[in-house]
């Protein structure tokens, strides 16, 4: 008999908060920086005496998102020690939370979330190659490990979801989720190639067959965790997740023993290999940090539920709802704008010149996504809404559309003077028309013999030589109007 088993997911994922200075020091965030060890301090670098100071923007961020998320907010709240030892934490602990952290409970896209809390970054590691130059040599420094203190004590967000994520698909579309809610909230970039989020999967696998339950290694609600790092995009995410899963079921399918551990997940080959043996939080000997007060949160009207709420901005699923009901835009076309917020805010401005009307919302949404991919360039919201009802009045043809939109995303300016100096305008009076029309009715004969035999594609055929004659000038709607009345076709 195969024996079936039931995974159960948690997540955690680190962000890097987008701010003008690190969590406990005025050293600068620029996580892009790419001359080493130019963004520090004393603090950051760890010096004997420092003592650190709570960013206060950090906090809000945090609680910001709390208060999106319907969490509950801290009324108090402090900052413990972590202790490790390792080469890029210099201290010899990180500053985290752990018994208070600013948010607990709260739901996105479905999944129940445990905490959200701050802490610091650590520093950047390099390890240079033993051997050989290349790209691993760096000043004769092959065969060691490089620091570099940039990223040390930038502000952190750690979120930890519940264990309550039934499936590699749910997993991804949750980190996706919370991706765009930092966005949204400005709290954060939260791209994954930069390493601005980071995403760790705690897996786990237990039998659904009663008879197994006695198994040591099936003992407890949930089975072994294991936990997979190094997850740098939403597919190695769902890929190294469900690799999971399979290994574990299969490993105790064969009677063998799921080890509590930290695995790595391998891009090339696609699937998880063992890092270390998981520690757990006594390993890391939490006390509260003796250099930083307490938080009295409750006490300051900044950081009250009703203040926070009210500086949110309009949210994802709010702003998808809206997009999918009130404008009628496709599912795909909905994710494409929100995906970035400058994208949603130059859309919404487009809206509201459009005056909101739906046909004139979905054609600017086409143009927007396909012709701009969602970059406006100098573009305004009030230009390419002008340019919208052109096209919508005729104007403009959509081949005369497109090149006024590149135009206008390069150099910006008025649609309409814009086609106008470039002679885009669409012609509509029949009398302009009507020597393009005699011209490839006289040309063209086998066409409009064909049309006449009842071939109707021809028309059409007709009306496109009709609209390369006349640069695209010509609309097309008048075009067949008169190649019909010459046709003798009423």
């Amino acid at each position: 008999m195969v024996m079936a088993f039931r995974p159960t997911i948690g997540l955690e994922i680190h962000a890097e908060l987008r701010m003008r200075t690190k969590m406990f020091c005025d050293s600068a965030n620029h996580s892009s920086e790419t001359r080493p060890n130019v963004n520090v301090c004393p603090i950051c670098l760890a010096h004997p005496g420092t003592l650190p100071v709570i960013n206060r923007e950090a906090v809000r961020h945090i609680l910001r998102l709390g208060a999106a998320i319907g969490g509950t907010l801290a009324g108090f709240s402090e900052f413990d020690r972590k202790s490790y030892f390792y080469p890029d934490m210099p201290k010899g602990y990180q500053i985290s939370q752990y018994e208070h952290p600013l948010v607990s409970g709260g739901t996105l896209a479905g999944v129940a979330i445990t905490r959200i809390h701050l802490e610091e970054d650590t520093a950047r590691s390099t390890h240079v190659g033993a051997k050989g130059g290349g790209p691993e040599r760096i000043g004769g420094a092959e065969g060691k490990t490089l620091v570099d203190f940039n990223r040390a004590g930038i502000p952190l967000m750690e979120l930890v979801t519940e264990p309550v994520i039934p499936d590699a698909k749910t997993a991804g579309t949750f980190a996706r989720e919370l991706q765009l809610l930092l966005r949204t909230l400005g709290a954060s970039e939260a791209n994954l190639e930069k390493g601005e989020m980071r995403i760790e999967a705690n897996v786990s696998v237990r039998s659904d067959l009663k008879s197994e339950s006695s198994r040591s290694d099936l003992l407890g609600p949930f089975g072994t965790k294991v936990e997979i790092k190094n997850l740098n995009s939403f597919r190695s995410v769902e890929r190294a997740i469900a690799f999971e899963i399979e290994r574990q079921s299969n490993l105790l399918s064969q009677g063998g023993r799921v080890e509590q551990e930290t695995r790595g997940w391998d891009e090339v080959k696609q699937q998880t290999f063992h890092q270390r043996f998981k520690e757990g939080s006594a390993d890391y000997r939490y006390f509260p940090e003796p250099d930083l007060p307490s938080l009295s949160l409750a006490e300051i009207p900044e950081f009250s539920h009703a203040t926070l709420t009210e500086s949110l901005p309009e949210l994802q699923w709010v702003r998808r709802a809206r997009y999918r009901e009130q404008l009628g835009l496709k599912d795909d076309d909905i994710e494409y704008l929100l995906s970035y917020p400058t994208r949603s805010e130059f859309f919404d401005a487009v809206v509201s010149e459009l005056d909101g009307q739906s046909e004139l919302v979905v054609r600017a949404a086409n143009y927007f996504i396909s012709d701009l991919a969602g970059e406006p360039g100098k573009a305004t919201p009030a230009a390419f809404a002008a340019l919208i009802r052109m096209l919508a009045s005729g104007k403009l043809s959509s081949r005369g559309a497109k090149d006024v939109l590149a135009l206008l995303g390069e150099g910006g300016g008025d649609p309409e003077t814009i086609a106008q100096m470039r002679g885009l305008t669409q012609v509509t009076d029949a009398s302009a028309l009507a020597a393009v029309v005699d011209t490839i009715l006289t040309r063209e004969v086998a066409a409009v013999g064909q049309y006449r035999a009842g071939k109707t594609a021809a028309l059409e055929y007709l009306v496109g030589q009709a609209m390369r004659a006349s640069r695209g000038a010509g609309n097309p709607q008048a075009l067949r109007h008169l190649f019909k009345a010459k046709l003798g076709d009423k």
